[in-house]
């Protein structure tokens, strides 16, 4: 029974904000303009705010240069996967390995894995994270970029990533924790007030991010033969490269614990900005179809985890 009781307080939660987000768009209680507001200030105020003390207090370690690059090569193993896979079994949209690749880690992965392991534990996530990260703003968003028909510049990407808030705090926490200096601030009390401001900030994180997801989480005419069959080639490739990529850790780093991190990373679905650049009204509802039907999958493999104690 206690086990029971454990999980169900890391499930109701989540459950519970995803009711309130759906009531809050039945009821009008909520305007998409007001949704958008909250996105913005968990996505570039609040989660910030959670990477920068993650990596500040992180100990670095040869692995915390590796899994990054691995994950950025699995990102795009992924994506030649979906579109390798999906031309053989007829699937016509030029979207498919866009929603085979990626991670909607920022939305909706923190506040998961948050929930089922703790903060203290936030470092594990973040660090399987960094790689999809920069695959996302570079690689991902060069390949969106031309299929939307237009030539991003290099510069353009590398301005837009190195003035992402999520890049900065995570290259602010690194900048603290690689050097040496949030240790070295610890007994003047310096890093004791910077904990404070993080903890205070990052405090709504996941209650307005899955306020948001359970507004945006529309059923209503999804085409699920086509949606169903993108979503399944997906967890085909999640389950191949997220088993390779825990076998490569457990051979190369014995002393990780990277499957919870691995397996909540691997169930999430792709980058919720993907239906922004679909050009026609059909793409958009099927990326948003596809994007809603993984959420629930999300949903339901972070519930199959609480209940087995992960």
């Amino acid at each position: 029974m206690n086990a029971l009781t454990e999980a169900l307080r890391t499930i109701l939660p989540v459950l519970l904000m995803l009711f309130l987000g759906a009531l809050c768009r039945k009821k009008q209680m909520l305007t998409r303009e007001g949704v958008q507001a909250l996105k913005t200030v968990a996505v570039n105020i609040a989660l910030p705010a959670v990477l920068l003390h993650t990596f500040a207090v992180t100990s670095y370690t040869l692995s915390d240069a590796l899994i990054p690059l691995m994950m950025y090569g699995i990102c795009i193993a992924a994506f030649w996967l979906g579109k390798t896979l999906g031309r053989r079994l007829g699937m016509k949209s030029p979207f498919v390995p866009f929603l085979t690749t990626g991670f909607e880690a920022g939305m909706l992965g923190y506040a998961l894995f948050t929930l089922l392991c703790g903060s203290d534990r936030v470092a594990e996530f973040a660090r399987i994270d960094l790689g999809q990260v920069l695959f996302v703003f570079t690689l991902y968003k060069i390949l969106l970029s031309r299929e939307e028909g237009r030539q991003a510049s290099t510069g353009q990407l590398f301005r837009e990533m190195a003035l992402s808030p999520i890049i900065l705090a995570i290259f602010a926490g690194v900048l603290l924790g690689a050097t040496g200096l949030y240790q070295a601030l610890v007994p003047s009390g310096v890093s004791g007030i910077l904990d404070a401001c993080t903890d205070f900030v990052s405090a709504p994180t996941a209650a307005l991010i899955l306020l948001a997801i359970g507004y945006d989480l529309v059923l209503a005419d999804i085409p699920w033969r086509e949606t169903c069959a993108v979503v399944g080639l997906r967890l085909a490739i999640m389950a191949a490269l997220g088993g390779a990529l825990l076998l490569a850790l457990r051979l190369l780093w014995p002393d990780l614990r990277p499957e919870a991190a691995v397996i909540m990373m691997f169930l999430l679905p792709p980058p919720f900005v993907l239906p922004v650049f679909a050009a026609g009204a059909q793409e958009r509802a099927y990326v948003s179809a596809a994007l809603s039907v993984s959420t629930l999958v999300s949903i339901a493999g972070f519930a199959v985890l609480a209940l087995a104690g992960l």
